[in-house]
């Protein structure tokens, strides 16, 4: 004996109602069963807002046209001309009936509990005796029942409570009538001793087949749905949500709880109490396994079963003196709120007693506020306790699981996930049984940490990274390249995806909620682009509200900078090529160090000093172990190690230039790069990293270039400056190779004072064998004292920068 029940989806159409079928005549074959049936999709809605209408005088026929036409179209579609007459009478009758209550409740301007349940109790009724007629077309011993006969409930209408030992008997009674007939039945309704309808409340079919089930000792319930399954998370917003193959009871229940509408958390009692399997399967893909709710469930390795939610909550907050050490306090508070049928979703008390926050649906705030203000009216006025406070618009987000209690670190996963993505917790709670960590948090921020959370859970599924993306020069076109090619082996190893979601240059913007194609961003970014504005750019970004996001500066400009503090501000990382930003005051660097450590986020910057050479991190490596810098020397300009490794033979210096321009390794005006300043500003973030608090000003730059030639009037006059400055030149060359030595130009960091010098090396020194556009950097620490740490490779070029940017979004994804 099984028994199967199927939702309003499954029995919402002529397609889904042949699915049903197909599925009910398979389930034959094997063992009995009875269907248990919910209205179809809609029709509950639809009888709600009819009785709605009707109360307050309005016209309803529309709606109840409305209902006639979608049960007549299914038998249009299912049954022969031949068949269909008795049940369109049968189907009239009903609608002539609710058609009568409804002028009734028009009439009288009101509309009771018992009246809503029986107008509710037509959506089943229709329904069952729609599809069972369908049916007989291939099982000729089916019978509609009309359940609200056989369960009864106390007068509770809306929410009635079953009377399990009566139910049971009426259930076995008419069973042993009705041996070997394929049995209908109608969910969601029953009746009270008066035989007057009541209903069994939200996901009362559900609970109709629990008690069927407990009745007849069936073999397992089977829920049909339109999912596959009870999954990790709600699909519609973690769209990683995968099923679960199998949960106990209490998972079940504690997810059902907290949101999860796959199955009504009443059902499992008496599933529960006999031990009857409870299967969660999809009707339109019905050859999926589906979810076992069961009572031996194995040993499984995931730390949490699922998350689950309720996306409108208010919570109270009551606090005062009065309450600490006063002995039955919480239970006069949460008495007076039983007493008038206000569901307390969540509560959380402080160690001191000296306050209490609890959880209601925002319908009950005001009552439940009143109430608080009427029963404890004498302790408000003697300012032993604080009038309390409603905070709506929130969420409450849930981790269930009964591996939590058996793995350390649960709740720091948890909070840390939340905190890294700037969602703050209002309350939170916790049971000692460990199955299951509630927090509450802004409605506006339970996407974000719902996916954010699954991430932090589900580390066998790939985590995603959200990036916005500035500047599309050659870096951010070769970055873009980068991520195209390499997003497949990311995936593969290292369970990592990243989504460009949106794009800005100085021109155009394109942001778009589901990410960016990266085969054909050109083209969206310039046809569909908006005009580039950066604080809309930044707006939208935060408005989109995403998880783990990351904020991508690759330009030169002065502008991004201004946006960085808001953006960590906002929980959101940076990752910049930019150097701008921390080589202008220090009181700007210290400051978005600070709000990147406050907010839990990361500021990675690795390119500002080596293009895709580890030199940031390995300093900060360093520091971090409590290794002691002595000095640091460095060459840290490509086009300056470029130009003085090509400046020998018969080459002069103003042919290099040239050609190193052409090479692209300087800017359009070759001067931006040998006066030094870029150079500068790497060393600045090198001091400022190694702990000094030092400003441009204090950094000594000897110039390479003749006054002249820095002062010319235009980039033409510069080359002609160079030239007439030759035998300048020349000298120093011819000087260095007289002593075996060569040109450098180092930047040095020592006790404190940065200098940066043009030198003459001989083949002793680790700057000596440089080639290339090459950056090299010698770190000597305690560690390091007699042979320096030295990092050596290309300091230029976008394909290594953008290379760098990319290590630094991993580096992010890491966390």
């Amino acid at each position: 004996m099984n028994i199967l029940k199927f939702g309003g989806t499954s029995v919402g159409s002529a397609s889904s109602i042949s699915a049903l079928l197909a599925i009910v005549s398979e389930a034959r074959e094997k063992d009995d069963c009875v269907v248990v049936l919910s209205a179809m999709s809609g029709v509950t809605n639809l009888l709600l807002d009819m009785a709605d209408k009707a109360q307050f005088g309005e016209d309803y026929t529309a709606q109840l046209r409305t209902l006639e036409e979608k049960h007549f179209d299914v038998i249009r579609a299912l049954l022969p001309a031949s068949a269909q007459n008795p049940v369109f009478t049968k189907l009239k009758i009903y609608f002539n009936e609710l058609e009568d209550i409804l002028q009734a409740v028009f009439n009288l301007k009101e509309l009771t509990a018992q009246s809503k349940d029986l107008i509710l109790s037509y959506g089943e009724r229709c329904s069952t005796f729609m599809v069972s007629h369908i049916a007989r077309q291939e099982h000729v011993d089916v019978l509609a029942v009309d359940g609200s006969e056989l369960i009864k409930t106390d007068n509770d209408y809306g929410q009635a409570k079953v009377d399990m030992p009566l139910s049971e008997m009426l259930i076995n009674d008419f069973y042993s009538q009705h041996v070997g007939k394929l049995l209908f039945v109608t969910g969601f309704i029953s009746s009270n001793d008066d035989g007057r309808v009541t209903t069994l409340g939200r996901g009362g079919s559900d609970y109709t087949a629990a008690i069927w089930g407990s009745a007849l000792n069936a073999q397992e319930i089977q829920i049909w749905t339109d999912v596959n399954g009870m999954l990790t998370a709600d699909p519609r917003i973690v769209e990683k949500a995968f099923s679960l193959p199998e949960l106990s009871y209490t998972e079940a229940m504690e997810l059902s709880y907290f949101g999860a509408k796959v199955i009504y958390p009443p059902t499992m009692i008496p599933a529960f109490l006999k031990k009857i399997p409870i299967v969660i399967k999809n009707t339109f893909d019905a050859s999926f396994p589906g979810t076992y709710i069961k009572h031996d469930v194995k040993t499984s390795d995931l730390p949490i079963k699922g998350l689950s939610s309720i996306d409108d909550i208010s919570i109270l907050n009551l606090s005062g003196s009065g309450m600490v050490g006063k002995a039955g306090f919480s239970g006069r508070l949460f008495s007076l709120l039983a007493r008038e049928q206000i569901n307390v979703v969540l509560i959380t008390q402080s160690s001191s007693e000296h306050s209490i926050t609890f959880a209601v649906k925002p319908a009950d705030a005001i009552k439940a506020l009143n109430l608080i203000s009427k029963e404890f009216e004498l302790e408000l006025q003697a300012k032993k306790l604080e009038y309390p406070e409603v905070e709506n618009g929130l969420s409450v987000l849930a981790i269930v699981g009964e591996n939590m209690k058996h793995t350390p670190g649960m709740s720091a996963r948890l909070f840390n996930a939340l905190g890294r993505n700037g969602v703050n917790v209002r309350a939170i709670a916790q049971g000692s049984s460990e199955y299951n960590i509630s927090v509450i948090l802004a409605k506006a921020d339970l996407s974000k940490a719902l996916n954010a959370v699954h991430d932090a859970f589900y580390s066998e599924l790939k985590k995603t990274l959200h990036i916005f993306c500035l500047g599309t020069g050659n870096i951010g076109k070769t970055l873009f390249h980068q991520l195209e090619i390499q997003m497949p082996f990311l995936a593969k190893n290292n369970d990592l995806e990243v989504k460009v979601m949106g794009i800005s240059n100085s021109r155009k913007m394109y942001l778009s909620q589901l990410g960016l194609d990266l085969q054909d961003w050109q083209t969206k970014l310039d046809e569909e682009g908006q005009p580039a504005d950066l604080k809309q750019f930044v707006a939208q970004m935060k408005a989109m509200n995403l998880p783990n996001c990351v904020f991508v500066d690759n330009t030169a400009s002065t502008i991004p900078v201004c946006f960085y503090e808001e953006v960590l501000e906002s929980s959101i990382s940076i990752v910049t090529c930019n150097k701008i930003g921390n080589s202008s005051d220090f009181a700007q660097y210290w400051a978005f160090k600070k709000a990147a450590r406050t907010y839990g986020v990361d500021f990675y910057y690795e390119t500002n000093v080596g293009a895709g050479l580890p030199i940031i991190r390995t300093l900060r490596d360093l520091t971090m172990s409590g290794d002691k810098v002595a000095r640091i020397e460095a060459i840290l300009s490509g086009t300056i190690s470029y130009i003085f490794n090509n400046f020998k033979g018969d080459k002069l210096f103003h042919e290099v230039v040239k050609e190193a321009q052409e090479k692209g390794y300087t800017e359009p005006d070759p001067r931006d790069d040998l006066n030094g300043k870029d150079f500068m500003r790497k060393m600045l973030i090198l001091a400022r990293d190694a702990g000094y608090a030092m400003e441009a000003k204090d950094i000594s730059i000897e110039s390479m270039l003749p006054p002249a030639c820095l002062n010319a009037s235009s980039v033409e006059d510069f080359y002609q400056e160079l030239e007439n400055n030759a035998a300048y030149f020349e000298n120093m060359k011819t000087q260095a190779n007289n002593n075996n030595q060569v040109l450098r130009y180092i930047g040095k960091l020592e006790e404190g004072r940065v200098e940066i010098t043009l030198q003459m090396v001989d083949d002793s020194h680790p700057f000596f064998a440089l080639s290339g556009s090459d950056n090299i950097i010698s770190f000597t620490t305690d560690r390091y004292k007699e042979r320096p740490l030295v990092i050596k490779g290309p300091g230029a070029g976008a394909e290594v920068t953008a290379a760098g940017v990319f290590a630094d979004i991993i580096n992010v994804g890491k966390k």
